[in-house]
């Protein structure tokens, strides 16, 4: 899914662009993916797993809330994802990648 985004900045946002552009070496990443990495890391930092995976679309909040319930009536031992997975509610690569974001900030 191709992004465009436009960003006007002022004089004062100089020093946010040497940031970017010194991250992006470090992490010999373009500024797009640093940008990303950044509005990641903030709206997923304190999420749970049922959380991120509704964020990416693959999980809808009836299904997360009915996992839930499973889970507490008869499941303790499963992990979340185990649980989804079993269920066939979502891909075992989803789980991945929303254990992949969460861990970023653990």
């Amino acid at each position: 899914m191709p992004l465009q985004v436009t960003v006007y900045l002022t004089e004062q946002d100089r020093y946010l662009v040497r940031l970017l552009d010194e991250q992006s070496r470090r992490e010999r990443k373009s500024r797009s993916a640093v940008i990303l990495s950044v509005l990641e890391s903030h709206f997923e930092q304190n999420k749970r797993l049922g959380e991120i995976l509704i964020d990416l679309g693959v999980l809808s909040q009836a299904d997360l809330d009915r996992m839930l319930q499973l889970q507490e009536s008869g499941f303790a031992d499963k992990l979340l994802g185990e649980l989804l997975v079993a269920e066939n509610d979502i891909d075992e690569r989803d789980v991945r990648r929303a254990l992949e974001i969460q861990s970023r900030f653990r």
